[in-house]
């Protein structure tokens, strides 16, 4: 009764306690058989402890569940746990003791239950975890594997910052019968968008061994600050992912409240020609939020001012100058450049043909009836539509068939309405006795 467990680090074979956990190693084999716990992350690692897996997607996705036992997976969420098994004589007294990662029943303490995490023990005689993790398995081979797992490098958390996944499950030995609906693939499934999306370093990547944690840490962050740019270059907030500063605007903070746009301008003017200088203020109290961007017109004047300019005082704050970060401005420019490309060499609004800005249609100063192709119709001295109109608001707009839904908002006497063919289209004249104001219904 034991399963292999194929990880990026190497093979770990666990044999199964099934005489003292049979719940647990049925629900551990089978899951393992329906390859439940492939690409699965080993999310936390407690060195000369444990490491922790089992959830399939991780703790750091939106899509997190925490993972459900084999009997969650076949009949549904309200059986995602069950109760785990304490055997009296089960200790956590060797490295490589394997047991179910275990939360207590809310309405009873003394039981506990777990569902698809378990963790592996990295060292010897660790008590803490009696009564809180139900053993149901020991390491027989792969200890190699579990002295690499742990020295890995990891974060706050214990999240190793280069993946370790468990690529992959082979039941050796199962002494029991599936339950009814369980159907083991057919072949390996490749891991979902959900677990490709947690990836840090992706743990087949290389690195040369004498790599640090700094380095390591260093690269997790260009990735992740990678993965967001072109986020923001997908929606259109970035004209490209690889878009970079611009090397000759400053960013100063630590203001004083009361420093004004032209008081940096006068100041920092000394070390060459300035383009702008604007100081950041709330949109809708108008204070100052005690940091700006001067923008110099190249881009030695702008590292001047960067050396010269560090931890001065200015209207009693001493401030703190470095450079800017922001390509909010080049994305502004980026979009109102490509929406005049767009209105230059294509029709209709904003670029798109089939769309078109609203208009408001006057009737002062128009001479001679026509069409304008809106199905709006005028007439000469009598407003649009042929209406007398107050306030210049209303549109009698062309309706199929030659009628049209007429609403009075002050009582008013219709003398004459008539209907004319232009174009084999109909339209409405409407000639009111005095001055209304009509719309349509």
């Amino acid at each position: 009764m034991s399963v292999l467990l194929e990880t990026s680090l190497g093979d770990i074979v666990i044999d199964l306690l099934v005489e003292q956990a049979p719940k647990s190693c049925q629900n551990f084999l089978k899951l393992s058989k329906i390859k439940y716990y492939n690409y699965a992350p080993i999310h936390k690692i407690q060195k000369n402890f444990s490491f922790q897996t089992g959830d399939p997607i991780g703790p750091d996705s939106k899509e997190i569940d925490g993972g459900s036992s084999i009997w969650g997976v076949l009949e549904g969420p309200k059986k995602r746990t069950y109760t785990a098994e304490f055997h009296p004589g089960l200790k956590h007294s060797e490295m490589g003791t394997v047991s179910m990662a275990t939360v207590p029943v809310a309405k009873d303490s003394d039981d506990r239950i777990a569902g698809s995490q378990f963790l592996i023990t990295l060292h010897e005689d660790l008590e803490y975890l009696d009564g809180k993790a139900a053993i149901f398995g020991k390491v027989v081979e792969g200890f190699d594997v579990l002295e690499k797992i742990n020295e890995a490098f990891v974060d706050d958390s214990g999240r190793p910052l280069k993946d370790i996944r468990i690529r992959h499950t082979v039941v050796l030995d199962d002494p029991f019968a599936d339950p009814v609906g369980l159907v083991g693939p057919t072949e390996s499934p490749l891991p979902s968008k959900a677990q490709l999306a947690t990836v840090r370093i992706a743990d087949d990547e290389e690195f040369d061994d004498e790599v640090d944690e700094e380095t390591l840490d260093k690269l997790r962050r260009e990735r992740e600050a990678k993965a967001q740019a072109t986020t923001l270059e997908l929606i259109g907030d970035l004209p490209f992912a690889e878009v970079k500063p611009p090397e000759n605007v400053l960013f100063v903070c630590k203001l004083n409240p009361v420093t004004q746009d032209e008081d940096l301008d006068l100041i920092f003017s000394r070390f060459g020609k300035i383009l702008s200088c604007e100081v950041i203020r709330d949109k809708t109290t108008g204070d100052s939020l005690q940091y700006a961007f001067i923008e110099f017109e190249n881009q030695k004047e702008c590292e001047q001012a960067y050396f010269k300019m560090q931890d001065v005082l200015i209207d009693d704050h001493r401030i703190h100058v470095d450079f800017s970060q922001s390509v909010s401005k080049l994305s502004d420019s980026w979009r109102t450049t490509t929406n005049k490309k767009r209105a230059g060499h294509a029709g209709g609004f904003g670029g798109i043909s089939s769309l078109e800005k609203k208009r408001q249609y006057r009737a002062a100063g128009y001479a001679g009836p026509r069409s304008n192709g809106l199905g709006i119709y005028r007439k000469e001295g009598l407003g649009e539509a042929g209406v007398k109109v107050r306030n210049d608001t209303t549109d009698v707009v062309t309706r199929p068939g030659g009628t049209a839904g007429i609403e009075e908002e002050k009582e008013a006497e219709i003398t004459k309405i008539g209907i004319v063919d232009d174009d084999g289209e109909q339209r409405i004249y409407i000639w009111p006795s005095h001055e209304t104001h009509l719309r349509l219904a």
